[in-house]
């Protein structure tokens, strides 16, 4: 019984790790779902909120986990993935029945489930929540309260600076379509030959006071007796949709400017600041900056947001502005205001305001600067996936090195 319940703390640890750490990878992006949920329950009131809540959602969800792993303050832990089930199995049931947001978010981008797979997923692990919970008096495989309080800590101290490493210069993984390497113009396209949408469409028509249904294949299209009320379309299936279909770039005076901006031979330089009277006002000075050093070169560059035309005149004078989407806007980059490269309608290379590199850097080969972007982007990647899976490996084998006599003392947590 001892090794199936550490084989079950480790499962569940291992879960929750998993979607901590991923939605932990971009908790901006939790923040914003976070804001959907306030909307779709008439709770705008929090939305200050939302970020905060995330990072500890993110937080606590990585923190039980890695407990879990390690065996450390295992009764704390199982109370707190159980009461964490408890809130979010039957919440995840009432988003499948009434389906106010259409993804919950539990794991970030990187994998989207439907409402009713959430809560089916949610259901399995609460199976096993609950096995982790009846056992939570085992004391086999758990360290001291002391030694285990000090790993918590450390782990909580370590998630919080990879946390606050990606707010501050970008996710370290990007899981949306606006990706580095992403070619817009393809992105967007959808195949000759790709499903449509399939509707249900029925034709309401009156004839001597009585309404009858009739489909495409039966209407009484020469039958004048009959008179056409009303025409209703249900859709019966989701047909083709591109990985980006809400990219549309607007001029100040409503001229459609995405294929000028995407089909551009050469660099084309955006500055996305959602709301231009929110955005960082050293970031905006910095892309302020940037966009007059540009100025000089072949380098086209546009300031790109959501604040209404007549709002942003005295913010974008003397730039070429457009207009989007706010949400758009929030998927293509997480910074406020963030710097988004593209060379022939490719995304050559992404900056937060915070890693923006300096001006001279921008008059000499873009390509070249972005390909650096790049290498040092991945060598953070990888420098952090080797600390993750040092982190692991340390809290899977912690338990294992504890001597029988250790193992089973009484934990005081």
């Amino acid at each position: 019984m001892n090794k199936l319940t550490q084989t079950a703390r480790i499962l569940t640890g291992l879960l929750f790790v998993f979607s901590g750490f991923i939605k932990g990878i971009d908790p901006m992006g939790t923040a914003f779902k976070l804001g959907d949920y306030f909307t779709a329950f008439n709770m705008g009131f929090l939305d200050s909120l939302a970020l905060p809540l995330a990072l500890t959602l993110c937080l606590i969800e990585f923190i039980a986990g890695m407990m879990l792993l390690s065996g450390s303050m295992v009764r704390l832990s199982s109370w707190m993935v159980a009461l964490f089930m408890a809130l979010f199995t039957p919440l995840t049931l009432i988003l499948a029945i009434f389906n106010p947001v259409s993804d919950c978010g539990c794991f970030g981008d990187a994998i989207h489930l439907t409402n009713w797979q959430t809560f089916v997923k949610n259901v399995a692990i609460t199976l096993l929540v609950v096995f982790v919970f009846i056992r939570r008096d085992d004391r086999s495989g758990t360290l001291t309260m002391k030694a285990g309080l000090n790993y918590t800590i450390l782990f909580a101290f370590l998630f919080l600076l990879f946390m606050r490493y990606n707010l501050a210069y970008l996710p370290i993984i990007d899981f949306r379509p606006y990706r580095v390497g992403t070619n817009l113009p393809e992105a967007m396209a959808i195949p000759p030959d790709a499903e449509p949408d399939k509707y249900d469409i029925r034709f309401i028509y009156e004839k001597d006071g009585i309404l009858k249904e009739f489909t495409m294949n039966d209407y009484p299209a020469d039958d004048t007796t009959w008179k056409f009320i009303d025409q209703k379309s249900v859709l019966i299936s989701r047909g083709y949709e591109p990985p980006i279909h809400d990219f549309t770039l607007m001029s100040g005076e409503g001229a459609d400017m995405t294929e000028e901006v995407i089909g551009h031979k050469g660099e084309v330089l955006l500055m996305v600041a959602c709301r231009l009277e929110k955005s960082d006002r050293d970031g905006l000075v910095k892309g302020y900056d940037l966009g007059i050093a540009l100025r000089e070169s072949e380098t086209k560059f546009y300031i790109v947001t959501a604040t209404t035309p007549e709002k942003a005149a005295d913010l974008v004078t003397g730039f070429n502005e457009l207009y989007a989407d706010e949400t758009t806007l929030k998927t293509v980059i997480r910074s406020d205001p963030g710097f988004v490269l593209l060379h022939n309608g490719t995304v050559a290379a992404k900056w937060s305001y915070h890693n923006l590199p300096a001006r001279d850097e921008f008059t000499g080969d873009l390509n070249a600067l972005a390909l650096r972007a790049e290498a040092a982007k991945k060598n953070r990647l990888v420098m952090v996936s080797s600390v993750l899976a040092l982190l692991l490996a340390l809290a899977i084998t912690l338990p294992l090195r504890l001597s029988p006599g250790r193992a089973n003392q009484k934990e005081q947590s």
